[in-house]
């Protein structure tokens, strides 16, 4: 059952990554993301890590993403227009689905001779582990990829205003 419902898990998950990154409105993309983090969240609790799984849900599907579903109303983007014909998306996407199938056929015919030797300490995964590895060994690296991320916000605004700046000499 756990098996069934992983495999059904990670589909879904692969599935609403790709159309987040293939779906032309934005609003659309960030909402397969929530899809996708939900389907993430839901493999972290199959396997046995409920605390990683609740983050996933707080930070990543609240948090991250009301911030970029913000950051898309504020630029007011409207849907991307395509001008790639039939056959490249087909042929796209028929390149991706066989990428993928190797690498599940891959990964599944090297799990199924694996030997688990070990199981992990009944104290993995705590809360207060967790954040003691976050905010004592890990602190330079957690902040290093949030001034990251707020960089990355503040580029793309910048991108998007030199756009409209550009379009607005144009339009007189």
């Amino acid at each position: 059952m756990e098996t069934a419902l992983f495999a059904i898990l990670g589909l879904v998950a692969i599935l609403a990554a790709l159309l987040t990154i293939t779906s032309p409105a934005p609003v659309a993309s960030a909402l397969y993301l929530v899809v996708t983090l939900f389907c993430v969240a839901g493999l972290y609790v199959l396997l046995a890590a409920p605390f990683v799984a609740a983050i996933q849900v707080i930070v990543y599907a609240g948090a991250v993403i009301v911030l970029i579903l913000f950051v898309i109303m504020l630029l007011n983007l409207k849907p991307i227009e395509e001008h790639i014909p039939a056959g490249w998306k087909a042929g796209g996407i028929a390149v991706a689905v066989l990428i993928l199938a190797a690498a599940f056929v891959s990964v599944m015919s090297g799990a199924s001779s694996a030997v688990v030797t070990s199981q992990l300490p009944s104290e993995f995964g705590k809360v207060g582990d967790v954040g003691n590895a976050l905010f004592a060994k890990y602190l330079y690296a957690f902040e290093v990829v949030s001034v990251l991320l707020l960089l990355a916000v503040i580029g793309a605004v910048a991108l998007i205003r030199k756009q409209d700046a550009e379009e607005t000499p144009d339009a007189r």
